[in-house]
């Protein structure tokens, strides 16, 4: 047969299933998802390089509470009520109470959204951003400068002075991040803010919180953000509405749904958003593989289950306007932990 052939073959078989009804790849209809506005914390990346953010907080996030909870021997027990290393129910408790304070405040930002309108949020951003930027900045330079002490005694009577400095320029610089992120309308200051803020929170909730009120963490907010997501009335869903301004017409959703599930039509998926707070209980969770098992493997094998499950929630986004991010992640990164956690103590 001839590449004529072939070819006239081919588009005769095409021709037969436009007849029959079937949807082509070129006829499917990409439907456009709302846009969300600049302000809105999350990392803008094409789906082609998804990985690469969650990459960047699992390696700066592993070093910073490696440093600080095995170097420098830095080791809080922050939680709400104390006790919480020794005692598992303490632990599951405090992280219950964590669970809880997330989700009021996740009501309570969208009640005010609602009644004063966006641009309330714009400003919670900005006031959180500052807040962790400010703390977080000061305690993991501290800690970087009381190692760099530690192996330059000539520098001790220096400390006091190098602590203030850090003080005021650890402000300085979280006043300017959070300036820029408001102001600026590069994506990639606004992915940089977001990134960092992202890794420092997930570094210092892996440090301050012991491993049974972490489970219970990022088990309680993996499940929270199912419903958040994807429950008509969740939070996370409604505040998504409003910063993109979208208009609900159930009826339009409805046909919308009815094409998608036909093979009619799909949602772009090419260009991504990956909310701050996967970033940071992404890496909470590889931090904590890390400081709790003690085994580098452990924690890499731990984020190769989190890139798959990003992945796997990923290739959902065509069929679907939002999807939880932390659910399938989340879930596999931590029986990934235990699992490999496990075969390395009975070996």
């Amino acid at each position: 047969m001839s590449n004529a052939d072939h070819n006239s073959n081919e588009q005769e078989d095409k021709s037969l299933e436009n007849d029959a009804g079937v949807p082509t790849e070129a006829s499917i209809e990409q439907i456009d998802k709302n846009t969300i506005p600049h302000f809105f914390p999350t990392f803008r990346i094409t789906r082609k390089y998804y990985s690469l953010p969650i990459i960047l907080v699992v390696i700066f996030a592993g070093f910073l509470s490696y440093i600080t909870y095995i170097e420098a021997g830095i080791q809080i027990d922050q939680g709400y009520i104390p006790g919480g290393r020794s005692d598992p129910f303490i632990g599951l408790l405090n992280g219950l109470i964590f669970i809880a304070t997330a989700v009021i405040s996740a009501f309570i930002m969208i009640y005010f959204a609602k009644k004063k309108g966006i641009g309330v949020l714009k400003y919670v951003f900005a006031f959180s951003f500052c807040l962790l930027g400010f703390t977080l900045t000061y305690f993991f330079s501290s800690v970087i400068a009381y190692l760099l002490i530690l192996d330059l005694p000539q520098l001790y009577p220096i400390y006091n002075v190098v602590d203030i400095e850090l003080l005021v320029l650890s402000g300085i610089f979280a006043l300017y991040i959070v300036y820029q992120y408001l102001k600026s309308e590069s994506v990639f200051t606004k992915n940089f803010v977001v990134l960092y803020i992202g890794l420092l929170t997930g570094a210092i909730l892996a440090i301050i919180m012991p491993l049974w009120t972490n489970l219970a963490i990022l088990i309680g907010i993996s499940l929270w953000d199912i419903f958040a997501v994807l429950y008509k009335k969740g939070p996370i869903k409604e505040m998504i509405d409003l910063v993109s301004q979208r208009e609900i017409n159930e009826e339009v959703d409805l046909i919308e749904r009815e094409r998608i599930k036909a093979g009619e039509a799909e949602y772009k998926a090419e260009k991504l958003e990956i909310g701050i707070g996967d970033l940071a209980f992404y890496s909470m969770l590889t931090s904590s593989a890390l400081l709790f098992t003690g085994e580098l493997i452990v924690m890499i094998l731990t984020a190769i289950a989190v890139l798959i499950g990003t992945g796997i929630t990923i290739s959902g986004l065509k069929k679907n306007r939002i999807l939880p991010g932390l659910p399938i992640s989340i879930f596999l990164g931590l029986a990934t932990m235990l699992i490999s956690w496990g075969v390395l103590i009975l070996v």
